[in-house]
């Protein structure tokens, strides 16, 4: 089809990305771009920060306005437009102007579906008074600042630890109020596992935002001075100027499955891997759809701003350029967040993931270590270390996920690990990878390369490795190879003190009929004193992450 006719049913990401693609293709095509709201191209990612003031200009949200679609790019964008009803047989979506109701039905050659995700917004008691907001678009931001602008709001409960929970609590923070976050999970960040969350749990501590853990809000009320009342299932109450309600979000699929559009097992509009549903017709993009899995296959439903726009794109080729383009390749879940100061970041699966699909038969032999390297050179000035875990497979190595966390250098790392993950790379791989190095910018051995270099020493057998859970049915030794006045700091229960230089003098102190664990600050005096004790006979493994990792897992618990 030559001068096809493209409906684009929402923007933002998804649908503005397909519409701009699709006009660089084709000057003859006919683009439409319908959106519900005042907003057609908006940066949502960056919401939270115009309420902490970091973006101060509502105006530098708007990656491009109505306007630049029409006069750029010869694009039909109606704003404040409802698409109702979708006919597949007459190929025409029906359309409610929001400002006067009035319908009308449009023909299409090609529909693209990018309707987003909803904030999930559960019907508990008392969920609709005034100061119990969701953060979707800008009008929600609007309504948010008219609130907090103006410096009478002190406090605010954050319903939710995830990352635009933590992203709120962060830039209300930012402008001097009391923040406090509420997280069902037991900890914060429960797309990360338990011992690198914990990490993060403490951070927000220490900057006296208040958490509550493992806690449902069960309703809320209003307060005798008219402000919200957070209800907890535990019996107890929180008093705030503002609530946000930041849970999770829902596909909007009410459309797609109205029309007889297949949805996904998790929910999701249902497509192959040029984003076609059922209706060869009729594409879908973005937060509302399900895609592979990159790293291990399986239906997701990962609401990133990135993948939507890939997406985008590719639909517009499958249109106009049908020869050429390639499937969409899958999402890996790669994100990253600010979290008063400290960095968050992770790609590929988790153990929690990787979990998950055992339950449901998809089983693979993997391993994890644990690093504690630091962002730059450490005799540059500022340095500052990075937690990081890295999941491999057993059998050959391959990356399958990392997470970071950290105040500074951490989202570069899981960038080089995101695209190694995407090339199929192994951990031999990031130990051989050649990256940047001036002292300022990192070091002689990346945290990439040493987290690569620790886990192929445990693949080659140079080093055998154990986790702190294992401790708890260990009945071998457990030696602390740090020095004196480091042990006293803390230490692991059982633990025996044994530093490292003078552990050769001491050997005949151990036994050899028994497993010797070793474990230091960061564990790599313990792979030290692992190779000094197997070279002379003993028994001996690594406890990977050292007393770092010790301390998370025991806050953890």
């Amino acid at each position: 089809m030559n001068t096809p006719k493209i409906v684009i049913v929402g923007g933002v990401a998804g649908g503005a990305s397909c519409a701009a693609r699709s006009r660089r293709l084709s000057e003859e095509a006919e683009i439409i771009m319908i959106e519900r709201g005042p907003f057609v191209s908006f940066a949502n990612c960056g919401l939270p920060y115009h309420v902490g003031e970091v973006i101060k200009e509502e105006e530098d949200l708007l990656v491009a306005s109505p306007e630049l679609f029409r006069d750029r790019f010869n694009i039909d964008v109606r704003i404040q437009c409802e698409v109702t009803k979708i006919d597949r047989e007459n190929k025409t979506v029906t359309i409610r102007k929001m400002t006067t109701g009035e319908t009308y039905d449009e023909t299409y050659d090609y529909l693209v579906l990018s309707p987003g995700a909803a904030p999930l917004r559960p019907p508990l008691p008392g969920i609709d008074h005034p100061a119990v907001f969701t953060v979707r678009n800008i009008p929600d931001i609007r309504a948010i600042k008219e609130m907090t602008g103006n410096g009478e709001a002190k406090s605010a409960v954050v319903v939710g630890g995830g990352f635009i929970g933590l992203e709120m609590a962060e830039n209300l923070h930012h402008i001097g109020m009391q923040v406090s976050v509420i997280e069902m999970a037991e900890h914060v960040m429960p797309v990360l596992d338990k011992e690198m969350a914990t990490m993060v749990n403490e951070h927000l501590d220490s900057m006296r935002v208040d958490l509550y853990l493992g806690s449902a809000v069960q309703s809320f009320e209003n307060g005798p001075d008219g402000k919200p009342l957070v209800n907890l299932a535990s019996g107890e109450q929180i008093a705030a100027d503002i609530v946000i309600m930041a849970i999770g979000v829902r596909p909007e699929t009410g459309l797609a499955k109205a029309a007889g559009l297949d949805l996904g097992p998790r929910g999701g509009i249902a497509v192959d891997g040029f984003m076609h549903t059922n209706d060869p017709n009729i594409f879908a993009v973005g937060d509302a759809v399900e895609v592979e899995g990159y790293v291990m296959g399986g239906k997701r439903l990962i609401p990133l701003a990135g993948p939507a726009n890939r997406q985008g794109r590719l639909v517009a080729d499958v249109i106009l350029n049908p020869d050429k383009p390639k499937p969409f390749r899958g999402v890996q879940g790669t994100a990253v967040c600010g979290v008063l100061g400290m960095t968050v970041a992770c790609t590929g699966e988790t153990e929690k993931s990787l979990g998950l699909m055992a339950k449901d038969g998809k089983v693979i032999e993997y391993e994890k270590v644990y690093s504690h390297p630091f962002s730059n050179a450490t005799y540059y000035p500022g340095a500052q270390q990075i937690s990081f875990k890295l999941i491999f497979a057993k059998e050959d190595g391959r990356v399958l996920g990392a997470q970071a966390v950290g105040l500074a250098g951490v989202e570069k790392r899981i960038d080089v690990v995101a695209m190694a993950i995407q090339m199929g790379a192994t951990v031999y791989d990031l130990e051989e990878a050649e990256l940047c190095y001036a002292p300022q910018y990192g070091s002689a051995k990346d945290p990439v390369n040493m987290a690569g270099m620790i886990a192929a020493n445990v693949l080659k057998g140079v080093s055998k490795i154990v986790h702190w859970p294992d401790l708890e049915n260990f009945d071998g030794i457990l030696i602390d190879v740090r020095d004196p006045e480091e042990y006293a700091t803390g230490f692991a229960e059982g633990a025996i003190n044994m530093p490292l230089d003078s552990l050769r003098k001491n050997l005949d102190s151990l036994p050899k009929d028994k497993e010797i664990w070793a474990y230091c600050y960061v564990s790599q005096r313990a792979y030290f004193a692992e190779r000094i004790l197997t070279q002379h006979g003993y028994n001996a493994k690594t406890v990977s992450g050292g007393i770092l990792s010790y301390w998370a897992a025991d806050a953890d618990a």
